[in-house]
């Protein structure tokens, strides 16, 4: 099997709702995506997938949905303030952790057709969270 991993940084603020500490308030991170894509067998140029597409297509993404906005839960009440004031936000289902946005940024580097076999984010430096089918 072969493995390549991608690397994409971007910044983004959050809080989690019905959560008890210091991430119940706004507040934002330095986050770091790494994106694990495997093959059986190489391309005909030789490789699993060029880093360049999978790179330019999900950094893209990322710039245009959560670079540098709030993602909230979609119930968050701080929704309808930042829809007031014209503000951009990214909205989750469940509470935008570290595990949720592993899965989202999984599942849209897959529909984008990627062979990913594992996401990793990074909310901190020291922190990981990861998800794989």
């Amino acid at each position: 099997m072969y493995r390549v991993t991608i690397e994409i940084d971007f910044c983004y603020g959050h809080r989690l709702l019905d959560y008890q500490g210091k991430c119940a308030h706004p507040h934002g991170h330095n986050g770091r995506v790494q994106i694990d894509v495997s093959a059986e067998e190489l391309d005909g140029r030789g490789m699993v997938v060029d880093f360049g597409d999978i790179k330019s297509t999900m950094k893209k993404w990322i710039d245009a949905h959560l670079d540098h906005l709030m993602i909230l839960r979609k119930d968050d009440p701080l929704v309808a303030s930042l829809e007031g004031m014209g503000e951009p936000f990214f909205p989750m289902e469940g509470n935008p952790t570290a595990e949720g946005l592993a899965k989202l940024i999984f599942d849209r580097a897959t529909a984008f057709g990627f062979p990913v076999t594992e996401l990793r984010f990074w909310e901190t430096p020291t922190s990981c969270a990861s998800y794989h089918p």
